[in-house]
């Protein structure tokens, strides 16, 4: 198994070639010598070699298989799992056992993949480097004394390490697909209400979308095109026609209109991310995409925006951990309102306690409109901005990550320099439309690039096609050094 194969394992599967088992079996010797890099919080061996062992007798009863038939599929601990605990990596939910599937979990087993684990995480989705986890820090596959990003660290870890060749995770605001980008993947990030949230922890609902981690396009392509679909248990989820995403990855681009947009290309870019992108960008020129620059003027006010709303929601949706129906709970001397404040005060970390002060103060009576209401009338104008600049081009092609990956312990003292990295995320996910990032050359050191791909709303098979024509022409990567063997 390699963390490219999601194709190749489901053929060989589907036509008698690999068992099943067989492939779970190497899954969970790959997820236990990988240990060391955090990528999982729970390695569901039992269940997965009971689940594989149930694709293989559907085979031999000669019933039909799904496209992800024995594939091994980790999914990030913030995604309900049956009868496993997801705990959104956060001790309020430690020892919390999920009694349901979320609609995406079921999706997957129902196009034949095996859950192999539940990875690792920034706590309830809040941070950028995986160093929030409640447990313990993720680390980079291609240097373990780096970030692998977040907040789907362990995720982006499990495809980049070898561990799994496919894995979900969620993006808030970048939560795919910088991780992708700094350990050398696939991610992306749906369209606002492609996929169902049904089952999803919740950090900022107006935001969060659930979205594939792979080690190729066309197997993120497949994951997606599986994950898809209307759910009515989710009021934002929408009833799209069903897209073919795994066949745009074969669709020729020459003509596709590319928007480089000038706010992506300014101070506080590595200079290497730069260079590694703009290679990208060339290279698609040269298939007969046209290149042209574009402006998203608001950019510039997307962090802000973003930590505004995304705070808010989040002081609304986490006040239900107050220990009384689920979850942990302390019990202090002082009655109820005690134990309301003792539970969530161990329950929390510091970056959860500090979004939660932060959405709570902007949502008070006397601040609600200098910020909440204020950032939500910012909020559209970046959404105009996009369909400004979809109105020129098919596509804006830009850096997913402003650097490379950076050493654990560096940003977490400096709240703002970590919530930067996320500066060229943040907008895409403000205005709702899907994004693709596929990695670009490495750098001189070896570090993963990601080049980002913006399209118009529910247009991720154009992103998808963009994607697969510039991985073709930039062939393989190296492996991670510190990939599985």
């Amino acid at each position: 198994m390699s963390v490219d194969s999601i194709v190749d394992i489901a053929g060989r599967v589907t036509r008698g070639e690999a068992s099943a088992r067989e492939i779970a079996t190497d899954a969970v010797r790959r997820m236990k010598a990988g240990a060391e890099l955090g990528a999982f919080i729970s390695v569901l061996e039992d269940e997965l070699l009971a689940e594989a062992t149930a694709v293989d007798e559907r085979r031999a009863r000669g019933e039909a298989l799904g496209p992800l038939a024995g594939v091994p599929v980790a999914v990030k601990d913030a995604i309900c799992t049956r009868g496993v605990r997801t705990t959104a990596g956060s001790r309020a939910l430690e020892g919390w056992v999920a009694p349901y599937d979320a609609h995406v979990v079921s999706r997957l087993r129902a196009a034949g993949a095996v859950v192999c684990g539940k990875t690792n995480m920034d706590e309830f989705a809040m941070g950028s480097s995986n160093e929030n986890s409640a447990f313990f820090p993720a680390k980079n596959p291609h240097d373990p004394t780096r970030a692998p990003g977040g907040s789907s660290g362990g995720s982006a870890v499990a495809v980049a390490a070898e561990m799994a060749p496919a894995s979900l995770g969620s993006d808030t605001g970048g939560s795919i697909r910088q991780p992708a980008a700094l350990t050398g993947i696939v991610g992306v990030k749906p369209s606002y209400g492609r996929v169902s949230r049904f089952g999803l922890v919740a950090f900022a609902s107006s935001l969060d979308q659930i979205g594939p981690f792979a080690g190729d396009v066309r197997g993120a392509a497949r994951v997606l095109g599986v994950i898809a679909g209307h759910d009515p248990r989710d009021m934002t989820c929408r009833a799209l026609e069903a897209v073919d995403f795994e066949a745009a990855c074969g669709r020729d681009v020459s003509g596709l209109r590319l928007g480089v947009p000038e706010e992506y290309f300014a101070e506080g870019l590595d200079a290497e991310v730069e260079t590694r992108v703009r290679e990208a960008i060339a290279a698609l020129e040269a298939r007969g995409c046209k290149v042209a620059p574009v402006h998203l003027p608001h950019t510039k006010h997307a962090v802000a925006t973003y930590y505004v709303i995304a705070t808010a929601e989040a002081s609304s949706n986490l006040s239900r951990y107050d220990g009384v129906r689920y979850g942990l709970r302390v019990e202090p001397q002082g009655g109820l309102a005690a134990m309301y404040g003792a539970t969530r005060d161990a329950a929390f970390g510091k970056e959860v306690k500090r979004r939660i002060l932060l959405g709570t103060y902007v949502l008070s009576a006397g601040h609600y409109d200098a910020y909440y209401a204020k950032a939500q009338r910012v909020r559209t104008l970046i959404a105009r901005d996009f369909d400004a600049a979809f109105a020129e081009v098919d596509a804006i092609v830009c850096p997913t990550s402003p650097t490379p990956a950076f050493p654990l312990g560096e940003r977490t003292r400096d709240p703002l320099s970590m919530y930067l990295s996320d500066v060229y995320t943040l907008p895409a996910s403000l205005a709702g439309v899907p994004a693709v990032s596929v990695p670009c050359a490495p750098t001189a050191a070896g570090l993963p690039v990601g080049l980002q791909i913006v399209t118009r709303r529910d247009d991720e098979a154009t992103a998808l096609a963009l994607a697969a024509a510039w991985e073709a022409d930039r062939g393989p990567l190296p492996r991670a050094r510190g990939a599985v063997t």
